[in-house]
């Protein structure tokens, strides 16, 4: 089941969303084979701190985050990948490292990746381990506002 806030946020706002289930899996590639997606399809939000400040970079599961083009994007002096430990807290409602792409509903900007747009649909963790939400992209981009940039 979604977070409780992700799906009264959806629900409010009348978007119609699917859920995937899958096996347990920790990392973006292995929720993609579980739930039989292509990697490219499959959206990874991972946190990153640019100046000290906690943001979301959403980008497919087959990439990697560059950290130089984030900084680059943002006109940041620094950027980096924030630790779990640094930010687990910050999604009391999401298992750790689970948390769906809508930074709006946790305080903090959302830094999608260009990549993203190309695609109908956006699929990711609903707040778990084990369930994706599915849902058009351009519903995504109509909630949640995401500066759409160059992160590889």
């Amino acid at each position: 089941m979604p977070t409780q806030a992700l799906k009264r946020f959806l629900g409010n706002n009348h978007v119609k969303y699917t859920i995937i289930t899958h096996s347990p899996e920790y990392t973006a590639q292995e929720i993609a084979a579980s739930a039989h997606i292509p990697g490219k399809d499959l959206a990874k939000t991972v946190i990153v701190k640019i100046d000290g400040d906690f943001a979301m970079a959403v980008l497919p599961a087959s990439m990697h985050v560059s950290l130089s083009a984030l900084k680059q994007a943002t006109g940041a002096g620094d950027a980096e990948i924030a630790s779990e430990a640094e930010f687990g807290e910050l999604f009391p409602d999401c298992e750790l490292g689970a948390m769906p792409p809508f930074g709006n509903l946790y305080n903090m900007p959302v830094y999608a990746a260009k990549e993203l747009t190309e695609d109908t649909e956006i699929a990711f963790n609903s707040g778990t381990h084990s369930e994706l939400v599915q849902l058009a992209y351009d519903d995504f981009d109509k909630l949640v506002h995401p500066t759409v940039v160059t992160l590889n």
